[in-house]
């Protein structure tokens, strides 16, 4: 990335979920580059310690480790949040997807776990968030779900049926917060290259009884871009829906796919 700034978010407070790696890591450094200051939250504090170091002004920046499919110990860490900085402008919600497998192969508890992490984990942290924003007049909540909503991935069950819940309740928190100044968004990434994606290729090599190698040659082949996205170019997305000048966009599901996904 260059240094150049995409979008102004001085005075803005920002808190990242899944900081520590892949697409929440270069969100958080694109979002730190461009003025805002950023909370970074995921599990693992040393992570995130690594992560910050590499913002810009570390200092500014604040590490919070805290699993979201953890209702007490999230609402723990929003409480630690709000007391440190008061508000929060910029929400971005991305957690990892379920483990990948047939749909009726999957145990009633995967469903459970996942609806946790990705929808109730949401709920708990608008309820919280939206408070602020809506005395504000301003708000920015985007969720980093899967171009699954569109069109179901082969072998992700759980992750499909989970991301389009998230995309429903996105779709209806957008249209009662519109009035509110507050705009709620999902960016829906395509293959990127992240530790995800090399689970995904080793899971479905696996059970294909081939090697990743294959299955990411298979994968490049739906692509009209013929290449991944890198984790940069799914944060600029993030970058412009969070920015000022996107307030009148809401409701909306981008995707990030090279094109991957055929529909109009």
């Amino acid at each position: 990335m260059t240094s150049a700034a995409l979008f102004d978010l001085s005075g803005l407070n920002a808190l990242v979920c899944g900081a520590s790696q892949g697409i929440g890591k270069a969100t958080a450094q694109l979002l730190a580059q461009q003025g805002a200051r950023v909370v970074l939250l995921a599990r693992n504090r040393e992570a995130l310690e690594k992560v910050r170091s590499t913002l810009t002004s570390p200092e500014q920046h604040l590490c919070v480790a805290a699993d979201v499919s953890h209702a007490v110990e999230l609402d723990s860490a929003l409480e630690n949040i709000l007391s440190t900085w008061g508000t929060i402008d910029i929400l971005i919600n991305n957690a990892g997807g379920p483990a990948a497998g047939p749909l009726l192969e999957a145990e009633p508890s995967a469903f459970e776990s996942a609806l946790h992490t990705h929808v109730l984990a949401q709920l708990q942290l608008c309820k919280k968030l939206a408070p602020a924003m809506r005395s504000k007049r301003f708000g920015r909540i985007i969720n980093v779900i899967s171009t699954s909503v569109r069109i179901p991935i082969p072998n992700l069950g759980v992750s499909n049926t989970i991301r389009a819940a998230v995309a429903g309740f996105a779709k209806t928190l957008s249209q009662e917060l519109a009035p509110h100044g507050i705009t709620v968004n999902n960016v829906l990434p395509g293959y990127t290259e992240t530790e995800r994606l090399s689970a995904l290729a080793q899971a479905s090599a696996t059970r294909s009884a081939t090697s990743p190698e294959v299955i990411r040659e298979n994968w490049l082949k739906q692509v009209p871009m013929h290449r991944f996205a890198r984790p940069e170019e799914v944060a600029a997305a993030l970058a412009f829906l969070a920015s000022r000048e996107a307030g009148y966009i809401t409701g909306v599901s981008l995707q990030v796919d090279g094109g991957r996904i055929g529909a109009i």
